[in-house]
């Protein structure tokens, strides 16, 4: 396949890539475990990962997203999974619109990826069937629901993202 066809993986960080290292420590971002996670799921479908930063989404500044969205731009592939931490996507979500070509899919977890009982590679299962199929546009995926990236919020009291229309 060419590289247009295949998917391009940015990954921002977000609690999907963080690790606790013992009892005292904070969280950290470290090195992706997103191609551990497709690897583990058997996806055989082309794809390519690259590191955009390895930060917090509340630490992400509107430099790092117009770098991200310069990055998405700029990609000769037209079908774009972007990790993200879940307190700044809708943000993002907004920066990335001035991109209506492409399906871009901003996807994160509530809980670290390397937790037993985190959504993460659900969430991103999900991410990389709605880029395949989804038409040009931003999406977040979170909780089993595919949002458009312009009409969902993050629900803290609940721990969900919810159209904006519902709340």
């Amino acid at each position: 396949m060419a590289p247009a066809d295949s998917i391009l993986i940015l990954t921002t960080g977000g609690t999907i890539d963080k690790q606790y290292f013992d009892a005292l420590s904070q969280y950290q971002i470290t090195e992706t475990i997103i191609d551990k996670l497709l690897g583990i799921a058997r996806v055989t479908h082309p794809y390519r990962i690259e590191e955009v930063s390895r930060k917090d989404s509340l630490e992400l500044t509107d430099e790092d997203r117009a770098h991200l969205v310069e990055r998405v731009r700029q990609s000769p592939n037209s079908r774009i999974i972007i990790t993200h931490g879940t307190d700044t996507m809708t943000l993002t979500a907004r920066f990335l619109a001035a991109v209506p070509q492409k399906p871009i899919v901003l996807v994160g977890a509530l809980a670290p990826a390397r937790f037993s009982e985190s959504d993460a590679a659900f969430n991103l299962g999900m991410a990389f069937a709605t880029a395949q199929t989804a038409a040009p546009g931003v999406y977040i995926i979170m909780n089993g629901f595919v949002f458009r990236g312009d009409e969902v919020s993050k629900d803290r009291a609940q721990g969900s993202f919810v159209r904006k229309t519902e709340g």
